[in-house]
C-alpha cells in the first residue's frame, strides 16, 4: 500500500506540473509565432534546435533516468545511501565531461551538420543557422544534466523540481523573445539564448533538492565509480530504442509527404492533440512508477511489483480510455477550437480530426507501453522494450504503406495506433511469462468496467453533440463554453457510473487531487 500511495502522489505531483508546462509550451509556440512569423528566421532556429534536440530525445528524455534509477536504488538497497550518493558524484563527473567533449565537437562541426540536417540552406540562411547552433549546442549539457538529477532525485522520492524544470525552459523562451530579441540587430539570436538560458536555469533548479537530499555534487569523488558500467550497459538498449522512434517518425514524416499537400500538417495537429494527455496522465505515471518497482525489484519484492504494477495500469487505463472516447467523440470541436482561425479553415480541421480520430484509437496503447516499459526497466531489463518497439515500428511502417491508400493521411495515424497496440501485447506476453498471478485477471476485469464506463460517458457526449450541434460560424467563445460544457459533462456522467461499480481507482485519484 505505501508503493500505491507513493506512486499515486508522485504521479500527481509530475501530472500537474506537466499540465502547466504543456499550457505554457502552447503559449512559448504563439509567442514565437506572433515575433517571428513563418520566414528566414524561424526555419534558421527550428534547424538549429533540432539538433541540440535530437540528441536531447536520445540521452536525455527518459532514457538517462530510465538507466539511473533502478542502479541508484539497487545500491541504496545494498550497500546504503552514502555508497549510493558516491555513484551520483561519480555519474555527474563522467558524464560532464562527455558533455562537454561532445559540446566542444558539436560546436566546431556546425557547418557540416547543418549541411546534412539542411542540404537546401544557403547564404545567409545557412550562415545563421550554424550561428544559432553554435549558440544553443552547450544546451545538451545542461538538459542532459538535469536527466541525471531527475533520476537521482526520483529514487530519492522528489518529483517537483525535475518535473517542472520544462516550465523554466518555456518561460525563459517568452521572456527573451519580449526582453532580448528586439533589441539585437538579429532577433533570433535573442530566442537562441534564451534557450541556452533556459538550460542553466532548469540545472540550477535541481541543485538545492540535490543538496536537501545529501546529494553534494562537489564533494570528493572519483571520476569512475564500478555501478557506472551497470548503468551504461542499461542505457545502451534505451537510446537505441529512442533512435528507433525518431526513425519511425521520419519515415512517418516521409511517407505523409507522398500525400495531398497539408497531410504532413494534419497529423502533426492531431498528435500534438493526442500527447497532451498521453503526456499529463501516461507519461507522468511512467516517470511516478519507475522508483517504486525499482525498490521492489531490489528487495526482490516481486509480489509487491505484481501489485503496483497492476494498480498503476488500472489507474492508467482508468484516466486515459475515457480521455480516448472523449477525443473521439469531440475531436471536431475540439480541433475547431484550438486551431481553427486565420488560413487554418473548416477543411483543414476536418481532416485534422480525421487523423485525430486514428491516433485517438491507439491512446490507451500508447499508454499501456509506457507502464509496461518502466516495469521491464525496474527490473533491469532495457533489452526486451527494444526489441518489441522493433517489431512494432516494422508493423507501423508496414501498415502505413498498406493503409495510405484507402485511408489517406488517418491510414498513418491509424498505422501508428495499431503499430504501439502490437508493441502493448509483446510485452505484455513477455511480461506475462515472468509475472505469474492472478495481476492480468485484475487488469482485464477492471479495463472491462472502465470500458463500460466510457461507453455509456460516450453515448451521453453523442446525444449533447446532437442536442447542441457545435457552430462553428459562432465566434470561439461559442464554441469554447460548447466544449467545456460537453467535456463536463462528460467527467459527470463517467465519475457517476465509476461511483457505481464502486471503482476504487476513483477514490484514489480524489485523493490524489486533494493532496496535491
Amino acid at each position: 500500500m505505501d508503493e500505491k500511495r507513493h506512486f499515486t502522489k508522485a504521479a500527481g505531483i509530475i501530472g500537474l506540473a506537466t499540465l502547466l508546462s504543456r499550457i505554457l509550451g502552447f503559449v512559448r509556440d504563439m509567442v514565437i509565432a506572433w515575433f517571428f512569423g513563418a520566414g528566414l528566421l524561424s526555419d534558421a532556429f527550428f534547424v538549429a534546435f533540432r539538433i541540440p534536440n535530437l540528441l536531447r530525445r536520445l540521452f536525455a528524455e527518459g532514457t538517462l533516468s530510465m538507466a539511473v534509477v533502478p542502479v541508484f536504488t539497487e545500491q541504496m538497497t545494498k550497500y546504503g545511501r552514502k555508497e549510493a550518493f558516491a555513484l551520483a558524484r561519480s555519474a555527474v563527473r563522467m558524464l560532464s565531461l562527455i558533455l562537454v567533449i561532445i559540446a566542444i565537437a558539436g560546436i566546431a562541426g556546425a557547418p557540416l551538420i547543418v549541411k546534412v540536417v539542411a542540404p537546401g540552406f544557403a547564404g545567409s540562411k545557412y550562415a545563421l543557422t550554424v550561428t544559432l547552433t553554435r549558440i544553443m549546442f552547450p544546451y545538451i549539457i545542461f538538459i542532459c544534466l538535469v536527466a541525471l538529477s531527475m533520476g537521482i532525485l526520483n529514487a530519492l522520492g522528489h518529483f517537483a523540481a525535475p518535473a517542472l524544470a520544462p516550465v523554466f525552459l518555456n518561460l525563459t523562451m517568452i521572456a527573451a523573445v519580449l526582453f532580448i530579441a528586439p533589441y539585437l540587430d538579429t532577433p533570433v539570436i535573442g530566442l537562441a539564448i534564451g534557450v541556452l538560458a533556459g538550460g542553466v536555469i532548469q540545472l540550477a533548479l535541481q541543485v538545492p533538492f540535490l543538496v536537501k537530499k545529501g546529494v553534494v555534487i562537489w564533494r570528493k569523488a572519483p571520476l569512475w565509480h564500478p555501478a557506472l558500467k551497470k548503468i551504461g550497459l542499461l542505457m545502451g538498449p534505451a537510446v537505441f530504442g529512442a533512435a528507433v522512434y525518431q526513425i519511425n517518425i521520419l519515415v512517418g514524416t516521409l511517407l505523409a509527404s507522398l500525400l495531398p499537400e497539408g497531410s504532413v500538417s494534419y497529423l502533426y495537429y492531431a498528435d500534438r492533440l493526442v500527447q497532451f494527455p498521453l503526456g499529463i496522465f501516461a507519461i507522468s505515471a511512467s516517470v511516478a512508477l519507475l522508483p517504486s518497482l525499482s525498490r521492489q525489484a531490489s528487495a526482490q519484492d516481486y509480489e509487491g511489483l505484481a501489485e503496483t504494477f497492476a494498480y498503476s495500469m488500472n489507474m492508467i487505463f482508468f484516466i486515459t480510455v475515457p480521455a480516448m472516447a472523449g477525443l473521439i467523440v469531440l475531436r471536431e470541436p475540439i480541433v475547431g477550437l484550438l486551431f481553427m482561425r486565420g488560413a487554418f479553415d473548416i477543411e483543414s480541421m476536418k481532416l485534422t480530426a480525421y487523423a485525430l480520430f486514428h491516433y485517438s484509437v491507439g491512446l490507451w496503447a500508447f499508454s499501456g507501453v509506457r507502464i509496461l516499459v518502466s516495469t521491464f526497466y525496474a527490473m533491469q531489463d532495457t533489452k526486451t522494450p527494444v526489441k518489441m518497439a522493433v517489431y512494432s515500428i516494422i508493423a507501423n511502417i508496414a501498415f502505413g504503406v498498406i493503409l495510405m491508400g484507402p485511408l489517406s493521411h488517418g491510414g498513418l495515424a491509424l498505422a501508428t495506433s495499431l503499430g504501439s497496440m502490437i508493441n502493448f501485447f509483446l510485452l505484455a506476453s513477455v511480461l506475462n511469462k515472468r509475472m505469474r498471478g492472478p495481476y492480468w485477471k485484475k487488469i482485464v476485469v477492471s479495463m472491462g468496467r472502465t470500458v463500460l464506463c466510457s461507453g455509456i460517458m460516450a453515448g451521453v457526449l453523442l446525444w449533447w453533440h446532437r442536442l447542441f450541434p457545435p457552430d462553428y460560424s459562432g465566434g470561439a467563445l461559442y464554441l469554447l463554453a460548447n466544449v467545456f460544457a460537453a467535456i463536463f459533462a462528460g467527467v459527470m456522467v463517467y465519475s457517476a457510473c465509476a461511483a457505481v461499480l464502486q471503482r476504487g481507482e476513483l477514490k484514489s485519484l480524489v485523493s490524489m487531487v486533494k493532496r496535491n
